[in-house]
């Protein structure tokens, strides 16, 4: 147990997706870490959903593997099924998802907190920060005790003064009625942080044993192995399936009928709720033509008769929730074993804070996760590992490291958030991605390796494996460039089997490979490699030189932008005096402080004519400013 008036370099306040990755990162860069949690026994807590990934959010999970964080490898290794979404897509909208077994998820992932060697974790509330003169020193826990750092982490998902709402019931609470963080919410005002108030949801769990999956779809995990984690050798092969059944149009009146008795119509929800996952009555409301929605039933572990009613987030009344639920084909016996519920929290404007996740407001305070404005676990993952090398960094006398948009998805989620705020719940999703062919489930580790391995959490070990895999990749490649087959009878009869048209001429291999109908599998046997390919290798290549065309067009753009990413914007700039620029401009330059042209661009309300003149008027006054030292 730490001891009041301790010192650390980095402290962290809460542990869930977001708070487990910046303590584990931190203290994986040799910095002594305090993690402080409101209980021991909801660390890496699954309020909502129990999965991992999906639509860019499977990317994320990557990300956080490829720099050296931990989601990756503890869903690796207790998940109940793995599925890879949308294979009938193209390689940039591939998502991994899996389902967790919820208690195991916690266990492991407090096991590798309670084992990593510079890590404190301690049960205590933070009821205020030690701030002097703008700069945080450490905090204040309810029990007295207080604890000084170098810098603090903040992430506090959706505890900030929580209040749990069902029906016309209303009371101060954390997810699943834990405690909420009350005072800590007030002293975040109080230091002269802007507030929002947002709104999440969670539907009804169900007894397994009083559903009939008779009645339902079926929707099994892939036979083939999958994994988030680059480290992960050892594959669950014991899955278990999750079920798929309809709302109907009994359902939808039922609804209707009660619409009345809703928190979110009768003016009880005073939070903003997310777009891209709404409850089931606001789902009736908004969509009003469609005569049914997907209903799936997903367990929650595998020592559980609990099932997660996926797509009935709602938060009417108790006894409306249990008879919705007997309406929906398969679950008319169904008993509810844990009731849905609505969550209002506070959330800080993400505006306030530098693309290192420090706040501007006071210095050596960095905040991660749905403080900020976010929905799902992942997002508050990526930020999480984020705040926790940053804030590592910072103790270490380093640059910050911050990814850009063409580098990684949770480079696109940060700038949004710094750049562009939100009023909403912000949900990560692959059309906010500009260059997603670049940022693939596939690659992550080609684009984040190198970097987690400088900054001091890949291992040596690690390093060699992906360096080796890169080598064998660009080795494979150039292979293909440099090797013709000519229209041999062996070839043509082969390019006949796969349904592909015959060779005039002899052709590179690297341009064969470009039919769609051609894959590595069909290369390697039209001309076989001297060693074998390793599977991982194999699908880089045929990515990579498939969709060379498409690739090098992204990398452009990339090139292009990356200029304006370069052009910083100096801190004598004072955008009052910047003539031409539009006032809704000159406001939003203000508050957001944009650190280069290329994120100045991105601020809605500022037009390319703005930036245009912020650009003449730099470069004018760098004359002048460097004349006057």
């Amino acid at each position: 147990m730490p001891v009041s008036g301790e010192k650390f370099d980095v402290i962290v306040i809460g542990a869930g997706h977001a708070g487990c990755e910046a303590a584990l990162a931190a203290a994986r860069m040799g910095c002594s870490t305090l993690l402080l949690t409101l209980s021991l026994d909801t660390i890496a807590y699954m309020p909502c959903n129990p999965s991992v990934g999906g639509p860019a959010k499977g990317h994320v999970v990557r990300e956080v593997d490829a720099l050296g964080g931990e989601m990756g490898r503890n869903i690796d290794k207790t998940h109940i099924q793995m599925r890879m979404l949308n294979t009938g897509k193209g390689p940039a909208v591939y998502a991994l998802r899996a389902q967790a077994d919820k208690v195991l998820y916690q266990q492991e992932m407090k096991k590798a907190l309670e084992h990593e060697p510079n890590l404190t974790l301690h049960q205590n509330m933070v009821e205020k920060l030690l701030v002097e003169n703008g700069v945080c020193h450490g905090v204040l826990t309810r029990t007295g005790a207080k604890y000084y750092s170098k810098t603090v982490v903040l992430t506090t998902g959706t505890y900030l003064r929580g209040k749990v709402i069902i029906g016309d019931l209303a009371y101060e609470s954390g997810p699943n009625n834990q405690q909420p963080s009350i005072n800590l919410a007030h002293h975040l005002i109080d230091l002269g942080f802007e507030t929002v108030r947002f709104k999440t949801g969670t539907p009804p769990r169900v007894n397994k044993n009083t559903i009939d999956t008779d009645q339902m779809e079926i929707q099994p995990g892939d036979e083939e192995p999958r994994a988030f984690s680059y480290e992960t050798t050892e594959y669950i092969t014991d899955q278990l399936p999750c079920w798929l059944t309809y709302t109907n149009e009994r359902t939808h009146a039922y609804i209707r009928d009660n619409l009345h008795r809703a928190p979110m119509y009768s003016g009880v929800i005073q939070g903003q709720g997310p777009r891209y996952c709404p409850s089931i009555e606001d789902k009736i409301v908004r969509f009003a033509d469609k005569n049914r929605h997907q209903i799936f039933l997903e367990p929650e572990g595998r020592d559980t008769l609990e099932m997660y009613v996926q797509g009935l987030s709602t938060s009417l009344p108790e006894d409306v929730q249990q008879s919705i639920l007997r309406t929906i084909k398969g679950m008319e016996k169904a008993e509810m074993m844990r009731t849905g519920y609505a969550i209002e929290y506070d959330a800080i404007v993400p505006t306030q804070l530098w693309p290192s996740l420090e706040t501007k407001l006071v210095e050596n305070l960095f905040t991660a996760g749905q403080i900020n404005g976010t929905s799902g676990y992942e997002e508050a993952a990526g930020q999480g590992i984020m705040a926790g090398i940053n804030a590592a960094r910072k103790v270490q006398g380093k640059e910050p490291v911050i990814l850009s948009r063409s580098q990684a998805y949770i480079g696109v989620l940060i700038d949004d958030l710094v750049t562009k705020g939100t009023n909403e719940p912000y949900r990560l999703l692959t059309s906010r991605a500009e260059y997603r062919l670049l940022l693939r489930h596939d690659n992550a580790d080609l684009r984040l390796t190198e970097l987690g391995y400088e900054i001091g959490l890949i291992p040596e070990e690690r390093y060699r494996r992906f360096v080796a895999k890169r080598e064998a990749i660009e080795k494979e490649i150039t292979r293909l460039r440099e090797t013709k087959v000519k229209p041999t009878p062996e070839i043509q009869a082969l390019l006949e089997e796969v349904g592909s048209s015959p060779l005039d001429n002899a052709i590179e291999l690297s341009r064969l490979i470009k039919r769609p109908e051609i894959k590595y599998e069909h290369i390697a046997r039209i001309a076989p490699p001297e060693t074998e390919v390793a599977p991982d290798v194999a699908e880089q290549v045929e990515i990579q030189l498939k969709y060379e065309g498409y690739i090098n067009k992204s990398l452009q753009q990339v090139e292009k932008m990356r200029k304006m990413e370069n052009k910083r914007i100096p801190d004598w700039v004072d955008y009052d005096k910047v003539v031409g620029i539009a006032t809704e401009a000159k406001e939003k330059l203000k508050q957001v402080r944009p650190l280069s042209l290329g994120q100045a661009s991105r601020i809605s309300g500022v037009n390319p004519a703005d930036i245009s003149i912020l650009l003449v008027h730099i470069e004018q006054g760098g004359k002048a400013h460097a004349k006057a030292e």
